[in-house]
């Protein structure tokens, strides 16, 4: 009996605190810890304040030929009516 009482107290104190369960930001982390954007640096720091950006860590869009698309686009920036009928929700 005595030991399944120490045995469950050990358990109990290597329990997680919740507070360790929270989200971890620059704030709540060591010192150095710099959480980001997730996003990849384009450049590097310099010595003396400035920043360099690299070309070849710029990201390149390779975009393909649309001229003889034929689908048009989803949703129009303008209403218009359709076969000239109004709608039964609009206003007379």
């Amino acid at each position: 009996m005595p030991l399944g009482l120490i045995v469950g107290l050990g358990r109990a104190m290597r329990r997680k605190r919740t507070s360790s369960l929270d989200i971890l930001t620059s704030k709540r982390g060591p010192k150095n810890y710099y959480k980001g954007k997730n996003c990849k640096p384009t450049g590097f720091h310099t010595r003396k304040g400035g920043y360099v950006v690299v070309d070849e860590k710029l990201p390149n869009y390779i975009v393909p030929d649309l001229a003889d698309f034929k689908l048009k686009p989803y949703a129009s920036q303008c209403s218009r009516d359709v076969n000239g009928k109004e709608t039964a929700d609009a206003p007379k």
